[in-house]
């Protein structure tokens, strides 16, 4: 024991000298001329005048810390900040860079790279960015081109076969399949989608995973972003293998499939297995809390209410819900603990076998067993992967807690999954980790005074002031670790954020993932039901805990940043906790210069209208409000605008109904695949003009739309822009003579209006994605011609937007702005029954 304690005592000397500066081994202890010491005012004095010196230092000192860095083996740290920035550069790009550049690049780096690694200064890391960013890039294109998903080009209805991979149900009932299509008809999809995502509300028998699925469903594409710079979930789908989302129109029926090859039926089995274990885990504990414990355990969140989940977000607690870093090491931290526990009880076993080792197998089999019952979210795997490098760490004698083992496992995640670099929650979580790991070095190797024997509150410096100390001291550093990233990613911080995870993580560190781990571990034994049950009133408690601190109203919306306040601000924090010489102030340097971009002094340009993706929702900013065509404008999309530019009130419509503004005519033919029946309706033109025209006029003096009913919206903007929004396609004409701008949700093939008026359809929207539309100069500002359009959609030449350029008539991808479009013929909005039939049918 004695020579066990005096190497740990070496290791930890060796660390402490790694994290001392230069200037803390050269300097001397100040000294006054007369022998003695400063006195405490002198003293600082001299500290601050030290560390100024130390910021602005000479070219010698600069590559001394170099060396210093590269001989604790630093460098090594950077290799996954280089290949994610290279997979950064290649997402980012407007197209695909070619392959055999970035190869030739790669090769001829590769020599300087090598001959070069062991160098002690900046030509090191220069040469390895050099070569390790094209290799980044490389591996973007590599997993982009081997997923090579199929995007669904145009909302569809169709009849869909195919086989159930996994199924979700929520609290009301629906269940959300994942199916692999095998068929479609009526019509038959030329570009179907290999995997889709469809919602079955109808109540029916759950269709078992691996048997077949059939039914009609609507299915459409993954939508982009809500505003340009916030999160595409075409991207996303993309790199999940999901090219449709979708619902059926009636209970889908149960079918024969073909018969399953070796990994479809191990992926079944498993898939199987966690639906079991998620329905079993609902059974033990009702309502929210058994939803949030199978969310735990499985990542099943669809059974969990919105009220509860939007109370645990206001409450900085949404991270819980997540696989992640924590429900990992919580999960093998108490395996491991527990397994010792045991094991030490063994009369001699602890003396004769490595516990410690054994333990860490144990925990290892665990945690790749709760992977396969999680699903495998992307979350998931990069927390099993850096689990299982510290493990592995533990069985051979290595710190298992350093930023080393955390670079490695970024490394084999980077090499893996390119597109992870992307992912909001993988730049929180490593983020995150890397603040704690760092943080906690710091407070190891900090300076400490010799403890008093008693004081007020002799027991805060004990089990329980240290464990509680600790509690504060990890949420401080992994909030403000994070805060960055959920500014740019999410728009919005909870206020209370550490209020609340002060308050719930002990009920969840000490009560909920134990006893779950335990119950888990009993099941097969079938007595889980005493776990199962105390871990349902920790998770009881902290709901009750969480709407608590929701209540405060504690969130802050931070709106937009701009992008390179953000990479500035990251970056730099990197480099503060990456490097321990007084090269980090160059980290810290870039934090403030970002702070100060993102605060810098003047209002952004704000937007005046805002339009949907799909054309369903407009909304016209105001100083005093937000006027949308929709009483209740769907959530998705209007959250993320008010976050996004944080918007005020929303002013809901005046509704009206008034008589006559169509004529219905007799039933036609319309030319469309079954040659379906459909109703045709003209305009009464004077009652619709008339109506129009009174609308604009009432309009003008408020500040929300004035709708007609199933027909159309009109509103004017802050700049008088006359904007008109349609429900029905037939008012088209009337709408082009009286309006500037006419939005409509139907894929017309008309281009623009003959009056002059800007036309934007779905088949504009298809192409750009939701679109801003900023006034032009003071002078210019009442035209709306001279304003200025931003799409969301940024290229139409990458994977995951291609297919937004997809013509289904012929089978091609087409470059236009919108393809077969032609201009207006009719200013009366006669529409023919083409026309009629793409807006039903598409």
């Amino acid at each position: 024991m004695a020579k066990v304690k005096e190497a740990e005592g070496r290791e930890a000397l060796r660390e402490a000298d790694a994290w001392r500066t230069l200037s803390d081994v050269s300097s001397p202890p100040a000294v006054l001329e007369d022998g003695t010491r400063p006195k405490a005012p002198l003293a600082t004095l001299g500290r601050i005048e030290g560390r100024l010196r130390h910021v602005l230092l000479p070219w010698r000192d600069v590559h001394a810390a170099f060396a210093e860095e590269r001989a604790h083996g630093h460098f090594f740290l950077f290799v996954p900040v280089f290949l994610g920035a290279g997979a950064a550069l290649w997402f980012a790009a407007i197209s695909d860079p070619s392959v055999l550049a970035l190869l030739f690049i790669a090769f001829i780096t590769f020599w300087p790279a090598w001959r070069l690694r062991h160098r002690e200064d900046w030509r090191a890391l220069a040469a390895g960015a050099a070569f390790l960013v094209p290799i980044g890039m490389l591996l973007a294109a590599f997993e982009s081109a081997r997923l090579d998903t199929v995007l669904l080009d145009a909302p569809v209805t169709t009849e869909i076969t195919g086989r159930v991979l996994s199924r979700e149900s929520d609290g009301r009932g629906a269940i959300r399949y994942r199916i692999a299509l095998t068929a479609t008809r009526d019509p038959t999809l030329k570009r179907a989608p290999d995997v889709v995502t469809v919602l079955a509300r109808n109540r029916h028998e759950p269709i078992a995973i691996g048997d077949g699925i059939a039914g009609r469903a609507r299915l459409n594409p993954p939508s982009g972003p809500a505003l340009t710079g916030l999160n595409d979930f075409a991207f996303d789908a993309y790199f999940a293998g999901t090219g449709a989302v979708g619902y059926f129109y009636k209970a889908p029926e149960r079918v024969a499939a073909a018969p399953a090859g070796l990994e479809e039926r191990i992926r079944k089995e498993i898939a199987t297995w966690r639906n079991n274990l998620t329905e079993h885990i609902r059974s033990r504990i009702d309502g929210d809390a058994g939803a949030i414990a199978a969310a735990l355990v499985t990542a099943e969140q669809r059974a969990i209410s919105p009220e509860t989940v939007e109370a645990l977000r206001q409450a900085g607690l949404a991270h819980v819900l997540a696989i992640s870093g924590l429900n990992m090491v919580l999960a093998a931290g108490t395996f491991l603990v527990g397994a010792r526990m045991l094991m030490a009880l063994i009369p001699g076993f602890a003396e004769r076998y490595p516990a410690k080792k054994i333990a860490a197998v144990g925990a290892l089999v665990m945690v790749t067993l709760y992977i396969l019952v999680s699903g495998g979210a992307l979350s998931a795997v990069r927390s099993w992967i850096m689990i299982c490098v510290m493990l592995v760490a533990v069985l051979f004698g290595r710190s298992a807690i350093s930023l080393r083992n955390v670079a490695l496992s970024a490394i084999l995640i980077l090499v893996v999954t390119p597109s992870a670099i992307t992912n909001p929650g993988f730049q929180m979580s490593y983020a995150a980790t890397l603040g704690l790991v760092a943080g906690y070095a710091a407070w190891r190797e900090r300076p400490v005074k010799r403890e008093g024997r008693g004081g007020v509150l002799p027991a805060a410096g004990g089990l329980t002031g240290r464990f509680l100390g600790g509690l504060v001291l990890s949420s401080l550093i992994g909030g403000f670790s994070t805060l960055i990233y959920s500014i740019h990613h999410f728009n919005r911080i909870p206020a209370y954020g550490l209020a609340g995870n002060l308050l719930t993580m002990p009920a969840i560190s000490a009560i909920v993932m134990p006893f779950g781990l335990v119950a888990v571990l009993l099941m097969p034994f079938g007595l889980d039901a005493v776990p199962f049950a105390i871990m349902g009133k920790g998770i009881e408690w902290m709901i009750t805990l969480s709407n608590w601190v929701a209540s405060w109203k504690g969130e802050i919306v931070t709106g937009r940043i701009p992008p390179a306040a953000f990479l500035l601000i990251g970056f730099g924090g990197g480099l503060v906790c990456i490097l321990r010489t007084h090269l980090r102030h160059a980290g810290t340097l870039l934090v403030l210069i970002g702070v100060a971009i993102a605060f810098w002094p003047g209002d952004p340009v704000r937007p005046e209208v805002l339009i949907s993706e799909d054309g369903r929702l407009v909304a016209i900013l105001r100083d005093d409000g937000v006027a949308t065509n929709r009483a209740r404008p769907p959530d998705f999309v209007y959250a993320q605008w008010r976050r996004a530019l944080r918007l005020g009130d929303v002013v809901k419509p005046t509704m009206r109904k008034s008589a006559g503004l169509t004529v219905e005519e007799e039933a036609t033919a319309v030319e469309t695949a079954k040659k379906r029946k459909s109703s045709r309706h003209r305009v009464n033109r004077e009652k619709a003009k008339a109506a129009m025209a009174s609308a604009f006029y009432a309009a003008a003096s408020q500040a929300g739309f004035i709708c007609e009913t199933k027909a159309f919206c009109v509103a004017v903007s802050s700049n008088e822009w006359r904007i008109v929004t349609l429900d029905d396609v037939a008012f088209l004409g009337t709408a082009c003579d009286a309006a500037d701008l006419v939005v409509t949700q139907a894929p017309l093939r008309i281009a623009a209006c003959r009056s002059g008026a800007r036309l934007i359809t779905a088949r504009h929207l298809r192409r750009t994605g939701a679109l801003e539309i900023i006034p032009g100069e003071e002078e210019n500002a009442p035209l709306i011609l001279e304003a200025s359009i931003i799409p969301a959609i940024e290229t139409l030449d990458r994977p995951w937007s291609r297919h937004r350029t997809y013509d289904w008539r012929t089978g091609t991808y087409t470059s236009g702005n919108a393809e077969g479009e032609r201009p207006q013929r009719d200013t009366q909005g006669e529409i023919n029954e083409t026309d009629a039939a793409i807006s039903s049918d598409f």
